[in-house]
């Protein structure tokens, strides 16, 4: 079964996907943002598209675990995305996420390359993929 992931942004949502055995993460997009039902019908189009099964979406926790502002809008965001969708919908801890997502980046690009601005999304996708590892690895 394939798993999605998702780390939802202001400005954007980061989209990783599993292998179909549910063992590895890759980033699959980054999606700008726009109204809820503009969202949610691309990521449900993913999801059939993909024949995904569930759907990871990183929770934003304070370092101390405590929910703040945004993880409850995503926590919000992500109870209006499983009404909308026929899979699984549940949350998953992201933090350090986008400090390991950058590390990756860094390492896999050649010298020449990282001084490089990275692409708007990039990073958001890659944090999508450590989420998802993360998910698949603990579950």
């Amino acid at each position: 079964m394939r798993v999605l992931a998702l780390d939802v942004g202001e400005r954007r949502i980061g989209i990783a996907i599993s292998d179909p055995t549910g063992t590895l993460a890759r980033p699959l997009q980054a999606l700008a943002r726009g109204s809820r039902e503009e969202d949610f019908a691309a990521i449900a189009a993913l999801v059939a598209e993909h024949d995904v099964g569930l759907v990871v979406v990183g929770q934003p926790l304070s370092l101390d675990g405590t929910e703040g502002p945004q993880a409850r809008r995503v926590a919000r965001y992500a109870e209006a995305l499983a009404a909308h969708l026929t899979v699984r919908v549940i949350s998953w801890d992201e933090r350090f996420t986008t400090v390991e997502a950058e590390k990756v980046l860094r390492q896999g690009r050649k010298e020449k390359d990282r001084r490089r601005a990275r692409t708007k999304g990039e990073l958001d996708a890659v944090a999508a993929a450590v989420i998802l590892q993360g998910y698949l690895d603990g579950s």
